[in-house]
């Protein structure tokens, strides 16, 4: 667990406002929590009612609001609607380090918006909450989410993998990772 998420770190880009997730999301976080292509690929259990999505949104901001993660509803500057999600947690003090994770709705995939997000979080994270890695766990098989990692300088890391529980992950797991250093870098 890291400190200083308070008051919550809103960022923007050009086109888009990264900000808390809130109640009135709750449309939206059923539909990505729900959607059988956005869920493709992740291990958790689909919302199944408003409801869900609005226990959801209540846990994400109580762990927001409690430093356990930094969860970001994506928006246009000019549009609050949430378009996806992304989000900083898993993180490791000792180790300053983090995972990254990222969901977008199907009709705003293929726009740039999810590299314009990930323009925002990866500087904050190394810069602001200074830390020295981010990973990102996905499945061989999620070309998308492989192809946004790369753009981002993300590499596959074996060492990662080779440590990896297989029979608690499954055997498709991939872990990419970018290092602070790497990071530096690919901004020279």
């Amino acid at each position: 667990m890291m400190a200083g998420f308070t008051p919550f770190p809103e960022l923007l880009t050009k086109r888009l406002l990264l900000r808390q997730l809130a109640i009135t999301d709750v449309s939206a976080i059923f539909s990505l929590r729900s959607s059988e292509n956005v869920n493709k690929y992740l291990d958790r259990p689909r919302a199944n009612s408003l409801d869900d999505a609005r226990s959801f949104i209540e846990r994400i901001v109580f762990g927001n609001s409690n430093d356990h993660w930094i969860y970001w509803a994506i928006c246009f500057r000019d549009q609050p609607e949430l378009m996806g999600t992304i989000c900083l947690w898993n993180f490791s003090g000792q180790h300053r380090k983090a995972e990254i994770g990222y969901e977008l709705l199907e009709q705003y995939q293929g726009q740039g918006i999810m590299q314009e997000a990930f323009s925002a979080v990866v500087p904050f994270a190394f810069e602001a909450l200074q830390l020295n890695l981010i990973e990102a766990w996905t499945v061989r098989q999620n070309d998308k989410s492989i192809k946004i990692l790369q753009r981002n300088h993300f590499e596959r890391n074996s060492e990662l993998e080779d440590k990896m529980d297989r029979a608690k992950e499954g055997p498709d797991c991939v872990i990419f990772s970018l290092a602070k250093k790497d990071f530096l870098n690919s901004r020279l």
